[in-house]
């Protein structure tokens, strides 16, 4: 893992007094559906969704991936998806980049494929917009996890989800073009990032 994202990462691990009780209690249920499916030996799928898979569900995506493989939690997969395409947001791709994630893409088109590197050593995460159900997603034996309002609204039937589960978060979107955009920016994939890691530090100790 490169040296800048593993040491937000120790960050994040002393941190997780900052998540309220309630909060806790919700994000104990991921990571008991993770759980149970380790128990069974099964692929744990996760998709994050959001409105226009451009920010937050990313987030989480990239985040999931990266807390899985810090814990050492294998046969995770993660993706995200919308309940409609756009593009990979580039201030949460630059929010990333901040952390020390390495983003590459040689995709020209409104909507590129980017690769987000974390590590030397381990493949990218593949992150690009595209509706919650994209044949790239898994169709069925998933948890969803809706990182927004308007997801969580607009999605009242997802087929195939085995769990389904509202953890939203405020929309950095709110704060583009504003003195305050990279510091909003930094702080909503921090937020996402500490909670999926809570998440798999209680899969990791193997209780909720």
């Amino acid at each position: 893992m490169f040296n800048s994202v593993k040491s937000y990462c120790d960050s994040l691990v002393s941190s997780f007094g900052e998540i309220s009780p309630e909060r806790k209690s919700l994000l104990s249920k991921i990571a008991a559906y993770i759980l149970e499916k380790r128990k069974e030996n099964k692929p744990i799928n996760l998709i994050y969704v959001c409105t226009h898979n451009s920010r937050r569900s990313h987030f989480g995506q990239v985040w999931a991936q990266v807390a899985a493989d810090y814990y050492q939690v294998k046969n995770v997969s993660t993706y995200s998806g919308g309940t409609e395409a756009t593009a990979f947001n580039p201030n949460a791709i630059n929010a990333l980049k901040r952390v020390g994630f390495k983003i590459e893409s040689s995709d020209l088109s409104v909507n590129p494929l980017y690769q987000v590197f974390y590590s030397e050593s381990t493949k990218p995460c593949l992150c690009f917009s595209k509706v919650y159900n994209h044949p790239d997603n898994p169709q069925a034996h998933f948890a969803a996890i809706m990182t927004c309002s308007d997801a969580e609204e607009n999605c009242p039937f997802i087929p195939g989800v085995e769990l389904r589960i509202g953890t939203t978060y405020d929309d950095p979107k709110a704060f583009d073009n504003t003195p305050l955009q990279d510091a909003k920016y930094d702080e909503r994939c921090r937020q996402i990032a500490l909670e999926t890691f809570f998440v798999f530090s209680l899969v990791r100790n193997g209780k909720v």
